[in-house]
């Protein structure tokens, strides 16, 4: 079998490992990590110094240490203190995990970017604070976040091919294979760049669309 031949050959196995393993594996773990980042940027903001603390500390844990070793640590350190997980799930926690290290930070960013008058302004409608953020602070924090967020997505699809090595079968861990069987190396891991390169420009080209349709909500 010629190069051009096992291009075209192993083509739809690492397309389908896209399909079925890295974009839902990307899409549960963000899902995940957001609704964790929300939770933890609001510990941030908040005046007790517990939570505040603990939030401090979850940050500075997953920021300061690589996404390799967390995701280690949970598939196969977890099983020496009796907690073993399938190699799934220990994914979706790792990635959820790191997802809500770094978007935390962007979205406490994004509240507090929005004027304090805001705040006020609900107030005065005889809103309490949790409905205020609910209704007036996220809304208008979610637009400010969209392009950090958006390129979190977009790391964390890249990041995805890090599963493989728990078993993951997802893009990545179909191009091994096959470069496994057929000794081609150099072909199907550029073949798996590639995909990757054409999901990425897909998600940034759907990052601008989306930035365009909130900008028209934005007094200039």
């Amino acid at each position: 079998m010629d190069n051009l031949e096992l291009f075209w050959t192993s083509l739809w196995p690492i397309v389908s490992g896209a399909i079925m393993g890295t974009i839902p594996l990307a899409l549960v773990s963000f899902v995940v990590g957001l609704v964790l980042a929300l939770a933890v940027a609001l510990m941030r903001l908040s005046k007790n110094r517990l939570l505040s603390g603990i939030a401090r500390v979850y940050i500075s844990i997953i920021r300061g240490t690589p996404l390799l070793v967390q995701l280690f640590v949970i598939f196969y350190g977890l099983p020496t203190i009796g907690i073993k997980l399938d190699p799934w799930p220990s994914a979706i926690i790792a990635f959820s995990l790191n997802v809500g290290g770094y978007a935390a930070e962007v979205i406490r960013a994004a509240i507090l970017s929005v004027p304090k008058g805001q705040w006020e302004a609900g107030y005065m409608l005889g809103m309490s604070p949790a409905k205020t953020l609910r209704r007036v602070i996220l809304p208008q924090a979610a637009r400010v976040s969209v392009p950090p967020l958006s390129n979190t997505f977009i790391s964390l699809v890249k990041d995805t091919s890090l599963a493989s090595l728990i078993l993951v079968t997802e893009l990545f861990r179909q191009a091994q294979r096959i470069a496994a069987f057929s000794q081609e190396f150099m072909l199907l891991y550029l073949e798996a760049a590639l995909v990757y390169w054409i999901i990425c420009m897909a998600l940034s080209t759907g990052q601008n669309v989306l930035e365009k349709r909130l900008d028209r909500y934005v007094a200039h």
